[in-house]
């Protein structure tokens, strides 16, 4: 990667760190985000509160995982994560949090369901990936797994993965995770949520696709 593109990776990585952060999903040094370029990844690093975080303290690895900048510290322990979903889709970009909504709703569903057609920007219900310690190869799998042809996936008593084919994509679909979760969550307080069937959402995304709306 030329250095212009690598210092505004960086920077686009701290701030979208930051604003992850003031809007509570994540929190200390929870969570990480991630920027493919080429055969490359920029990574936030492990340990360092996103209060603090700065350009220099990213990390940066190749597509196997080998450290070519440690960064502040060392890179994130999700990098296995990561480099697992880049390998195996068109992400460009992943943001992994522990939302309080999504990290909840992944304790009691095996998915999120369709209970609103903006789902539908995620490729449909979003999976839960079984249990595994982080930073492990097996939860790198698992993740993997849950997110073939999604854009996102809960982790079971763990937290949340987005990815994108932008780092604002992805920090987009890391928030609508989370505003689906709450949504979720609220009316299941209530009686068990309606959610869209299958022809219901082709229907959404025809019309969407005729008239340019995005959903």
């Amino acid at each position: 990667m030329d250095d212009t593109t690598e210092r505004k990776t960086r920077q686009a990585l701290v701030d979208a760190s930051r604003h992850l952060h003031d809007t509570g999903l994540v929190t200390g040094t929870s969570g990480n985000l991630s920027v493919r370029i080429g055969d490359q990844v920029l990574v936030t690093p492990s340990g360092v509160s996103y209060q603090t975080l700065e350009p220099a303290d990213i990390a940066r690895v190749t597509l196997d995982g080998d450290v070519l900048d440690a960064g502040a510290t060392s890179p994130s322990s999700e990098t296995p994560l990561h480099l697992g979903i880049y390998r195996t889709t068109d992400a460009e970009a992943i943001v992994h949090t522990h939302a309080p909504w999504a990290t909840a709703l992944g304790l009691v569903r095996d998915e999120l369901p369709s209970v609103h057609y903006s789902i539908l920007l995620l490729g449909g219900p979003v999976r839960v990936a079984p249990y595994a310690t982080f930073g492990t190869q097996e939860l790198a799998d698992n993740v993997r797994h849950a997110m073939l042809d999604r854009k996102a996936a809960l982790m079971r008593n763990h937290g949340a993965v987005a990815s994108g084919a932008t780092l604002a994509e992805a920090v987009h679909n890391a928030e609508s995770v989370e505003w689906l979760a709450c949504l979720y969550l609220r009316a299941a307080h209530v009686a068990e949520p309606a959610t869209l069937t299958s022809e219901q959402l082709e229907d959404v995304w025809r019309r969407a696709t005729a008239s340019g709306y995005r959903p």
